[in-house]
């Protein structure tokens, strides 16, 4: 059994964004011989999430209105006061940080149709997602 560390660059354009990751991390995983085993996506960041979902486009926008909509920015919140994102903060405490995909044959074994999405909740920014494999490498 091995274990590799790595990590996904990503670039957000807005101040809430989903942005379909799998490509990216598919790549590392043939990159780094990834073969059989357990993948963890993680974000580093307190102001961004994860969560793995149909990647169509109107969903993807569904997804963001409704983050917005249920925590608004500028309601209140006490951490405005130290650095008025308190909204982000909250959005990513509903979706979580991490995920986990088992890897087998060198390819993500997701279903049909998921992907895994990263969900930018104070953009833009350029963000890293720490991916970590644990199982059997080619080579």
């Amino acid at each position: 059994m091995n274990v590799v560390h790595g990590q996904v660059e990503i670039k957000s354009n807005r101040s809430v964004e989903v942005i379909d990751i799998t490509e990216m991390v598919q790549s590392w995983v043939v990159e780094n011989n990834a073969e059989d085993g357990i993948l963890t996506v993680f974000s580093i960041h307190t102001t961004a999430g994860l969560t793995i979902n149909e990647a169509e486009s109107g969903l993807m926008q569904d997804i963001e209105m409704q983050l917005s909509k249920i925590v608004p920015p500028h309601a209140g919140y006490q951490h405005d006061r130290v650095d008025d994102n308190a909204h982000s903060h909250i959005m990513t405490s509903l979706l979580g940080p991490s995920e986990t995909v088992t890897v087998k044959s060198g390819r993500l074994t997701l279903g049909t149709w998921q992907r895994i999405l990263f969900v930018e909740c104070d953009g833009p920014r350029s963000r890293r997602v720490a991916v970590t494999f644990v199982g059997k490498t080619i080579g």
